[in-house]
């Protein structure tokens, strides 16, 4: 055992090398703590992210005969591809040309002083509150022929109405799709406008007026050039959005009747999970995803354009 005497002499002070190995610890401590508290969410991004990407790229490149280009090859044959994707093309377009104007139209109206507009504007929100799914199951039984309110009434008008059978007839299905989504999200648009119309100088119109510039000019010279970066931002963002639709027509029409209205996410979405052609599956969404990547990239080139120009 040792003595007190001993005891009471490890007790002092430390010594100039223990307190330089203390330092040194600290200070690799300090180096590394910034890796310790960016690790969780680093090991987080990588299981949600990069190895499902990695994941997908391996499964799309499998083929009858290993490794190859086969899922990609077959998309240049592959008449419903092709067929599912100038639909979703058309379908995108139309929709974001409608919901342009209307929302255009809007933004232009409620930005003056009428009467009530607050209210009007709150009314205008509510489509774009509820859920895709929830909208398309209200629509669904709208459109039904037998007991649906839009049928129903029409034949309280006397119209002859045993031809709109909204879902069997293509022409039809393809028009209440349409006209779906430019109900629910035409109020996105018009929000996104009405906000870039507020934030415009009051200088140039009063500058306008006193040199007797019509509505006209004073829209096409003023109003729209400081307006493009708003309404490029939401001609980006609807594109997105438009181009991946799939929950309101899934519940809507299932792509049909036939493929009349059977979008490139719902091709997907049946070749995966009711083909089991999981390869070929991701094949095109990546190819969804390349052009959604380009669409996009043209969009913020031309923002970038217009920012540099003002």
């Amino acid at each position: 055992m040792r003595s007190k005497e001993s005891l009471s002499a490890t007790d002092g002070p430390p010594s100039d090398r223990e307190v330089k190995i203390i330092k040194r610890r600290e200070a690799w401590y300090e180096r590394r703590l910034q890796y310790l508290l960016l690790a969780p969410a680093v090991l987080l991004l990588l299981g949600l992210t990069v190895y499902p990407m990695i994941y997908a790229i391996t499964v799309s490149l499998s083929g009858r005969r290993g490794i190859s280009l086969e899922n990609f090859l077959r998309l240049a044959e592959d008449g419903f591809f092709l067929r599912s994707l100038l639909w979703t093309l058309a379908y995108t377009a139309v929709c974001l040309a409608i919901e342009f104007g209307l929302g255009l139209a809007l933004a232009l109206l409620l930005n003056t002083g009428v009467r009530g507009r607050s209210l009007f504007r709150s009314i205008l929100l509510l489509p774009m509150m509820l859920p895709p799914i929830v909208v398309a199951v209200i629509w669904r039984l709208m459109f039904n022929q037998d007991f649906g309110v839009i049928n129903g009434g029409l034949r309280q008008l006397g119209f002859d109405i045993s031809s709109l059978t909204w879902q069997a007839s293509p022409t039809l299905a393809m028009f209440s799709v349409i006209v779906v989504d430019v109900w629910q999200w035409t109020p996105f648009i018009f929000l996104i406008l009405l906000a870039g119309l507020q934030a415009i100088p009051e200088d140039p119109y009063e500058a306008a007026q006193i040199d007797g510039a019509s509505r006209w000019q004073i829209f096409r010279d003023i109003t729209f050039p400081l307006l493009k970066p708003a309404v490029l931002i939401a001609l980006l963002l609807r594109t997105m959005d438009l181009f991946r639709t799939f929950d309101q027509i899934y519940i809507l029409t299932d792509g049909g009747p036939g493929f009349a209205t059977e979008t490139i996410s719902l091709y997907i979405y049946k070749t995966a999970y009711r083909f089991r052609d999981f390869g070929y599956a991701i094949a095109m969404s990546f190819v969804m995803l390349a052009i959604t990547t380009v669409a996009s990239n043209i969009y913020i080139r031309v923002l970038r354009r217009e920012q540099i120009a003002q």
